[in-house]
């Protein structure tokens, strides 16, 4: 099983990429993305586009990345149906005008769902399908043009979805760009009326820089260290079992997978003994002969990982193959908290662990530390859990588990601080991608004459008196 890809890196023609966002632009302007019917009909065709041609994304994310079928179907393919399907049952909730009651003397208020216009998404190559989708559904519920950026690093999945978004989605409402940094530059020359990126911090400046010379709003999901504190009362087997899951399905190349582990001191090794047992359950005596373990993206991914993983010492795993783009799940003990596998973001299957004298010490080495994405603990003490709660920040939470925090739709999934901004996943990606506006209709009947100049004292002495 090889990550390796050979295709070419994804290109389009940079020159028709202004010409391709005007085009947007014009078809928005002229009404065409606005009736729910238009709405609707792109929804039930990204369903069907699923439908016709899962296998082949999931063969694409094969290629690129060595995912199994399991994880490909349920945590990048399903992502965009699960999400069409909710927007279609809830387009005609989400956008019913809100009423705002007020005084007789004021009239008649209400909020209204209006789309922005044209916004422009990109993916990342982690789950390359998943997260271009599932936000175009909530542009596409909000009545928005897109352009779609999918990751030039997995070349044959931004190949599936060049062929077939065009074959079924509307294409003077939405478009799809391919290509690498040139053709991502020349995009954010361009005016959009909201960007919605998924990817590195780093890339996010880059992303924020452009935009703010059309003062275009932006949402950042990005990442960063998440932790995952285990505690002395914790369900030390179940632990294990949940945090080897969320640390090394799609070999770790999760924005919200445990990071390193703060373990009470008391629990390290029952814990590592643990890991090591489920990792044994999970892939078998070699990771590497299974096809439930995926590869690393690419060579350069995989010699960064080589590179931290020489921070620490495997306690097990440690075993690197260049060729397959292999890293095995490897724990490591020793790793100093200023060294890089302490300090970035690893996106591998490489997992520090860190032993702890209590949770105070737990929450003080978190809030030294850049607000992470996702925060887990694992603990059976609620007034444990409500401490931690208030005295720590991050994206999102979840107790007693890894992942699961996203599943909820009525959820939202987003970041704070540097680990992103905004959020979204069901009706949050159809809000973000809409305007409130508020709409004051006046009757005409009553029109006090108080109301105008000349105001006079006593007039003057009420408002004082109730405002």
């Amino acid at each position: 099983m090889s990550a390796v890809s050979n295709l070419p890196e994804p290109h389009t023609e940079i020159d028709s990429i202004p010409s391709q966002v005007a085009s947007l632009r014009r078809a928005f302007d002229a009404g065409r993305t606005r009736p729910l019917e238009w709405r609707r009909e792109q929804l039930k065709r990204l369903i069907a586009m699923h439908d016709d041609h899962a296998d082949e994304f999931v063969a694409a994310l094969h290629a690129d990345l060595g995912k199994p079928t399991f994880e490909a179907f349920t945590g990048d393919v399903g992502q965009g149906k699960t999400e069409a399907k909710n927007a279609l049952k809830n387009l005609k909730k989400w956008t019913r005008p809100e009423r705002i009651g007020l005084l007789p003397v004021m009239g008649k208020a209400r909020v209204l769902r209006e789309p922005l216009g044209v916004v422009l998404i990109i993916a990342p190559w982690n789950y390359p399908i998943g997260l271009l989708l599932s936000p175009l559904v909530g542009a596409i519920a909000a009545g928005n043009a897109v352009v779609l950026k999918p990751s030039e690093v997995t070349p044959h999945v931004s190949a599936a979805l060049a062929r077939w978004i065009p074959e079924y989605l509307d294409p003077e409402a939405i478009r799809l760009v391919e290509g690498g940094v040139a053709e991502t530059s020349a995009l954010l020359e361009q005016r959009f009326d909201h960007i919605f990126y998924t990817g590195n911090g780093r890339v996010a400046q880059v992303v924020m820089e452009a935009a703010a010379k059309h003062l275009t709003p932006v949402t950042l999901e990005l990442g960063g260290k998440s932790p995952c504190v285990v505690l002395e009362d914790a369900d030390i087997e179940t632990a294990a079992r949940r945090i080897a899951w969320g640390k090394f399905s799609n070999a770790g190349q999760t924005c919200i997978a445990p990071d390193y582990v703060l373990v009470h001191e008391s629990k390290e090794a029952e814990l590592v003994a643990a890991l090591e047992r489920s990792v044994h359950e999970f892939y078998g005596d070699d990771p590497k002969d299974t096809a439930d373990f995926a590869r690393i993206v690419n060579s350069r991914h995989h010699e960064r990982l080589s590179t931290l993983m020489k921070d620490g010492d495997p306690v097990f795993g440690g075993e690197l193959d260049v060729d397959q783009c292999y890293v095995s799940p490897t724990v490591l003990r020793g790793a100093a908290d200023d060294s890089r596998v302490m300090q970035e973001e690893i996106f591998g299957p490489i997992l520090p662990i860190r032993k702890i004298r209590d949770v105070d010490e737990a929450i003080d080495f978190i809030n030294k530390r850049e607000k992470p994405l996702a925060l887990y603990l694992f603990t059976k003490d609620a007034d444990v859990e409500n401490e931690v709660l208030r005295r720590t920040s991050s994206g999102g939470v979840c107790v007693n588990g890894t992942l699961m925090q996203i599943m909820d739709s009525r959820m939202p999934f987003g970041g704070v601080g540097p680990s992103g901004t905004g959020a979204y996943h069901g009706r949050h990606t159809f809000e973000t991608f809409s305007h409130r506006k508020s709409v004051l209709t006046r009757g005409t009947r009553l029109d006090p004459k108080f109301m105008y100049p000349p105001y006079g004292e006593t007039l003057t002495r009420l408002v004082k008196r109730f405002m």
